[in-house]
């Protein structure tokens, strides 16, 4: 088998992403196989995509330029923030994403939308700007804050040490700032005990559709399946938002109980197409949770069967 040049190999999983002819799995491996390689070929490949008509799929390409944390990335997020022909639950990931890489140039695109008429993206707006005051700060002593088992680049840090019942009350007090929210939030995912997972999944009938959206992000991060009732009642509900939905399909595929997967089977056909879409790349998480691969991200690796 010849070896590939890494930038051969970008263009080879770059040209999946891009197809819109490719199922749409294919296209969400390809894309975290594009974050984990990085670099800017990479950015350009995953940026040239915010023209597709799936919201879903644009959602997760700016998700993924704010998890690689590349200042090269910020001229194409700004301009999704920035572009109101853009799906609310697209312009909020591109504007979290700007709060994720931490430039302090991104300030004042940033404020420029803190009062946006679409609540979820003014909201995200000031939860990356005090992400970026933070990181600007002292950072409160991150040597005390909880530990982060997931690896993955929060909108909010962690607190320190609370006890859960502590952690509770602030994470469903609607009168507090939403980052003082978000950081207990990510306190009790870190901790990830039954315990916490269930105090998680009241948030879920908090009064911000942002807010549960993250909940239900979180939720599917810690894979418990403690909260599947409470995440298939969001789901089902037709009423509750669909970036919501969304993500509660999400967390169920990657929760991937046999429960887990006969609801997204059922939603398959959702009127929203955001949520079927969402129960589609959810089955095909479950289906890897399920079995012996080695990674989810996988372009490279098919790459190699195909020389081989």
């Amino acid at each position: 088998m010849s070896t590939l040049t890494d930038e051969t190999s970008v263009q080879v999983v770059g040209n999946i992403l891009t197809d819109a002819t490719k199922p749409l799995k294919d296209r969400f491996r390809a894309l975290f196989t594009l974050r984990n390689i990085g670099g800017e070929k990479a950015i350009d490949i995953i940026s040239s995509c915010f023209n597709d008509t799936s919201a879903l799929l644009k959602h997760e390409l700016a998700y993924c330029l704010g998890q690689m944390q590349d200042k090269y990335a910020l001229s194409a997020l700004s301009q999704v923030l920035a572009d109101r022909s853009q799906e609310p639950m697209v312009r909020h990931e591109a504007g979290e994403a700007l709060g994720a890489i931490g430039a302090q140039e991104s300030v004042s695109v940033l404020k420029e939308y803190l009062n946006d008429p679409v609540i979820e993206v003014a909201e995200t707006c000031q939860l990356a700007l005090q992400r970026l005051n933070w990181l600007n700060s002292s950072k409160d002593n991150e040597n005390n804050l909880l530990p982060n088992p997931y690896k993955s680049v929060d909108p909010a840090p962690s607190t320190g040490k609370m006890e859960i019942v502590e952690l509770e009350k602030i994470l469903l007090d609607e009168s507090l700032p939403i980052f003082q929210r978000y950081r207990a939030m990510f306190s009790l995912r870190n901790l990830g005990t039954k315990e916490a997972v269930k105090v998680l999944a009241k948030g879920l009938k908090c009064t911000s559709a942002l807010f549960r959206h993250e909940i239900a992000y979180v939720l599917g991060q810690i894979q418990s399946d403690a909260c599947v009732d409470e995440l298939k009642t969001n789901l089902q509900d037709r009423e509750e938002n669909p970036m919501v939905r969304h993500e509660c399909a999400e967390a169920l595929g990657s929760i991937a109980t046999p429960e887990c997967t006969r609801m997204l089977e059922e939603y398959l056909k959702d009127n929203e197409r955001v949520v079927k879409e969402s129960c589609l790349v959810a089955l095909d998480i479950s289906e890897y949770e399920n079995s012996a691969q080695f990674q989810y991200a996988d372009g490279l690796a098919k790459l190699k069967t195909v020389q081989s």
